[in-house]
């Protein structure tokens, strides 16, 4: 079960889809303890306190943030953790980061980049993944097979300038369809939203995660033409490895709390090692019971999908040397680059390579 850290301040609970969504806010955390007055020391009251929001916690693209606090990891190595999770249609965990409503968002590293055009520093300290995770599912009996295919059509994405909209965009434009123009994208959110946007043919094809991709294809509602999260998959479509889950945070905030950062990265890199070395039912066994049986999916189905799609998850924590180059590309071509961008700002190695030593591991 995820335990509850106390906060410093307040802000409107955050309504989420999981069961254990906590209410998010700034903790304004240090390397130090956090300042209690009166109050007792405990050791958990001397650990500093994190806020994180995670763009869709009880998503298996994003199951490391909550693993590492179900395995205790964050507590291991010394910060309290707060998680919380985005809804559909609310506040992306990416600009609740951004605004200071939270220390850090477990989103997509392009965000980085996007954040960087808009002249707000912003970088990845952590990388979880080394690809999307995502599939592309198109209602049954369309037979589509390339994005060619899309013309004239509506593409489901999460939301509107979210991470899935800007690979559905590159897409369609490496295959010669303009946005807005050849195909449009619509906001179809995830889980029962995603489907019912296929069931009722207002959009073709939709990309989106497990477990939503179990529930559409035992409902009959579409099928994965296709798979961004295999190597192959990713080579195929992408052009190679494409980082996307990571640990972000303002620049600033990361200069002020390197030490807390440290502490967050290790538990994060501890947890990759262990999903690397246990398998898909040691996993699902470790996380909520609500997250891998639910409306959505079986806990058996939750393992099966988990078990092919696990080799997405970095086992070090580490920025792949391509992947940023490869996330220019795609965002150039869908459009997104409007400005000169410093990629060598949007992320940083150092803590994921201090966290592997402090683990035993080399990085290369």
């Amino acid at each position: 079960m995820l335990r509850f850290s106390p906060v410093r301040c307040s802000l409107a609970a955050l309504a989420a889809a999981s069961a254990l969504t906590l209410a998010a806010c700034s903790s304004s955390s240090s390397g130090t303890a956090a300042a209690g007055g009166s109050s007792a020391a405990t050791s958990a009251a001397s650990m500093p306190t994190v806020t994180m929001m995670v763009g869709g916690i009880d998503k298996q693209i994003y199951l490391p943030y909550q693993l590492a606090q179900s395995l205790g990891f964050y507590k291991k190595y010394g910060v309290n953790m707060v998680l919380s999770t985005e809804q559909s249609g609310g506040v992306g965990a990416e600009d609740a980061m951004a605004s200071g409503n939270v220390d850090m968002a477990g989103a997509w590293y392009v965000h980085t980049i996007n954040f960087q055009l808009k002249g707000k520093a912003v970088e990845d300290v952590a990388q979880l993944s080394g690809a999307p995770g995502e599939r592309i599912m198109c209602a049954t009996g369309t037979h589509i097979t390339s994005p060619t295919q899309w013309k004239g059509q509506s593409l489901g994405v999460t939301d509107l300038g979210s991470g899935t909209d800007q690979l559905t965009q590159y897409l369609a434009a490496r295959y010669g369809l303009k946005h807005g123009t050849d195909y449009s994208t619509i906001a179809a959110g995830s889980g029962t939203t995603m489907i019912a946007a296929l069931e009722h043919h207002k959009i073709l094809c939709g990309m989106t995660t497990q477990p939503t991709v179990a529930a559409i294809e035992k409902l009959g509602a579409g099928y994965p033409a296709f798979d961004l999260t295999t190597t192959a998959g990713v080579k195929k479509w992408l052009g190679g490895f494409a980082p996307t889950a990571g640990v972000l945070a303002q620049t600033s905030w990361v200069d002020a709390h390197k030490d807390t950062v440290q502490k967050v990265v290790d538990a994060l890199v501890a947890t990759m090692h262990w999903i690397s070395t246990h398998s898909a039912a040691d996993i699902a066994n470790a996380l909520p019971p609500t997250f891998v049986n639910n409306a959505l999916v079986t806990k058996s189905v939750y393992i099966s999908t988990l078990a092919t799609d696990k080799t997405q998850f970095l086992p070090d924590g580490v920025m792949p040397a391509s992947g940023p180059t490869v996330i220019m590309a795609i965002s150039k071509l869908a459009g997104v680059i409007t400005g000169p961008v410093n990629l060598s700002t949007t992320y940083t190695n150092t803590f994921a390579d201090n966290a592997n030593k402090l683990l035993g591991f080399t990085t290369g």
